[in-house]
């Protein structure tokens, strides 16, 4: 399998134009891999991480409105619709309000020597992800931050009907495939698993933040009826099974919000009552 020099996208080894972005590929055959100039960067902070990146002279990323905390005044910024042609952005629109995210992307593009910084919006830690051309990795819904421009974020739909039902995050993932740096956010601190062939994980569906392509998701019962409703843990896990990178974090907002809430009556479980009622609900 090749890839796309112009976007990073697979493309069959005797294709003629990437089915992605529509980039003509010289000659057929496999294209060579996107150089991308790597971007340097620092995270800083302990739960209230703030991502630093210094951009070189037109170097670019792009962010989900409202992440930037500062930038350097010869950084320029602009907010615009992804896609060439009018149908695309509509359709891209459309895709980012399935996705949770607001309808436009911000772009920085630097002139000189610039930073730019950006953060989460709730306490958590932030994970970089230097992805290599159709190199892929889905993530919670919300959880993207920031990425190079050479990157793309596009919406997957989770393809087990269980999963889709019970998954605290919904039919709905993002998808986000290089070449390029990739920072997403989640809640809490997070666990790294690298899965072997064949080897499984069982994860409260809200507290998964991100995983490798080639990660198998399902949603199964959380043992027996009765451990499923009065174990405290919800009905459902995500079950895992590898090979590939599996990243949970331990905290969701919907658990944030559980305990700052004034009728909290203290403790984690999760009733009986709320188990079977919050069924459909999402973890975030």
């Amino acid at each position: 399998m090749a890839f796309c020099t112009n976007c990073g996208g697979r493309v069959v080894d005797d294709a003629r134009f990437c089915p992605a972005c529509g980039q003509s590929i010289t000659g057929g055959g496999a294209p060579a891999a996107p150089a991308v100039e790597p971007l340097d960067y620092t995270i800083q902070g302990s739960n209230l991480q703030i991502i630093r990146l210094k951009l070189k002279p037109g170097q670019e990323v792009y962010a989900e409105a409202g992440k930037m905390v500062y930038k350097t005044a010869n950084v320029t910024w602009e907010t615009r619709m992804s896609g060439n042609t009018i149908g695309e952005k509509i359709w891209g629109a459309l895709k980012r309000k399935v996705m949770g995210e607001s309808l436009f992307l911000t772009y920085f593009r630097s002139s000189g020597n610039g930073e730019v910084g950006f953060a989460g919006s709730y306490p958590g830690h932030i994970q970089p992800f230097e992805l290599k051309a159709g190199q892929t990795i889905l993530v919670q819904r919300d959880g993207f931050v920031c990425a190079q421009s050479s990157a793309q974020l596009n919406i997957a739909f989770v393809k087990k009907l269980g999963a889709g039902l019970f998954g605290g995050e919904g039919f709905i993932l993002e998808k986000i495939t290089g070449p390029g740096a990739v920072f997403i956010h989640g809640g809490g601190d997070f666990v790294e698993f690298n899965l072997q062939p064949g080897e499984m994980l069982q994860v409260d569906p809200g507290c998964l933040v991100a995983f490798d392509e080639s990660v198998n998701y399902d949603i199964q019962l959380a043992g027996g009826i009765r451990t499923a409703i009065f174990g405290g843990e919800g009905l459902f896990l995500a079950t895992m099974t590898g090979p590939g990178k599996v990243i949970v974090q331990s905290m969701t907002l919907e658990r944030m919000r559980r305990e700052l809430a004034p009728s909290h009556g203290g403790g984690d479980e999760k009733s009986p009552l709320g188990a079977i009622t919050n069924i459909w609900g999402s973890e975030d």
